[in-house]
């Protein structure tokens, strides 16, 4: 008999991404900070006798076998030999394409939860190893708790920040991240901070002056908001948001949102809802 189990997958917010240079492999050297929301998709993992790894969603344009849940789910059978299958329901609320980590989280939700569920007792470094291979913001997500990333944004140290309110919003686009940092424009040269620095001073987004010129309803977002709060583009967009003391001043504003725009008002978290899903 099949059995089901229902998970989160949050959604993240970059508070900053400084690009501090480019390695001769192409990818570009990061500093960003990492925190997660209590708001994302939740999937729904039913366990099947056979070696079938389904996606029983529609999700967009992503063709199922391209899907990092399936990716991740196969990555597992491939690396533990397990000989049982999963069917993968998603219930897809994080925009796709916005910056926010939906896929990313999808696949670490996939990774841990299977582990639990197929009883294959590998450890959260493992797992993290086997999420940098589906992509690299995959191992935050795996090890549930806001970071301070370096690297190519893979080298982890845990932080502890203020929990916010914020407002996020979704212009009605999708931003191409390879485009982003092929970009000629693109800063490479931002000085390296420390952990300290961003905690008294903060920081910015490197990406956000190539965005802003190549897609403007991002533009308009970030000028709209901004006449508000601090609005900050989270990692290569398109969504932006700006955080809020309380909920109701965030959930005022987003009253007042155009509406040609998605928005959502959620809470900054230090601990993933997928790590309380893990030890629940």
């Amino acid at each position: 008999m099949s059995f089901s189990a229902r998970w989160p997958a949050p959604a993240k917010l970059n508070l900053m991404l400084h690009v501090t240079g480019r390695r001769t492999d192409g990818y570009h050297e990061l500093q960003t900070v990492f925190q997660f929301l209590d708001f994302g998709d939740s999937l729904t993992f039913t366990l099947r006798e056979d070696e079938q790894v389904r996606r029983v969603s529609e999700i967009g344009a992503v063709p199922a076998a391209q899907d990092l849940v399936v990716r991740a789910a196969r990555l597992l059978q491939a690396q533990t030999g397990y000989r049982c299958g999963v069917d993968i329901a998603i219930e897809k609320r994080i925009p796709m394409g916005g910056g926010l980590g939906g896929g990313s989280s999808d696949a670490a939700t996939t990774l841990v939860a299977l582990n639990t569920l197929w009883k294959l007792g590998l450890g959260v470094d493992a797992l993290a190893r086997l999420g940098l291979q589906l992509g690299a913001d995959v191992p935050v997500f795996v090890r549930g708790s806001a970071a301070w990333a370096e690297g190519v944004g893979d080298q982890l140290q845990v932080i502890d920040l203020p929990e916010p309110w914020y407002l996020v919003i979704s212009p009605d686009c999708s931003v191409s991240t390879a485009a982003v940092f092929a970009d000629p424009e693109l800063t490479r040269d931002t000085v390296p901070i420390k952990i300290a620095d961003f905690l008294s001073a903060g920081g910015r987004n490197d990406c956000e002056a190539v965005v802003r010129a190549r897609y403007p309803a991002v533009a308009a977002a970030l000028d709209w908001l901004d006449q508000y709060a601090v609005a900050r583009l989270t990692g290569t967009g398109s969504s932006v948001f700006a955080s809020f003391a309380d909920k109701r001043s965030a959930a005022d504003l987003l009253a007042h949102l155009p509406p040609a725009w998605q928005g959502f008002v959620a809470k900054g978290c230090n601990r993933s809802a997928l790590l309380d899903r893990l030890a629940g």
